[in-house]
């Protein structure tokens, strides 16, 4: 919600806002990495090539983000 003229949120509103907040963040996490692997939707190579491909960028991708699955 945006902030009325005295600029203060009431509790309830402030909640709102934090919850859509982790939301959308969440979004934009998921889109970023989509884009990353954009890269790699027109390659035309063997099968077995473009899935060890695949997993080296995954890897790559976990070890940025310091995640392990």
């Amino acid at each position: 919600m945006k902030k009325p003229k005295n600029g203060r949120l009431a509790l309830a509103q402030k909640q709102l806002n934090k919850a859509h907040n982790s939301l959308r963040a969440t979004g934009e996490r998921r889109n970023s990495i989509m884009m990353t692997f954009n890269a790699l939707r027109n390659v035309s190579s063997n099968p077995w090539r473009i899935g060890k491909i695949v997993a080296a960028a995954l890897v790559i991708l976990h070890i940025e983000h310091d995640r392990a699955t």
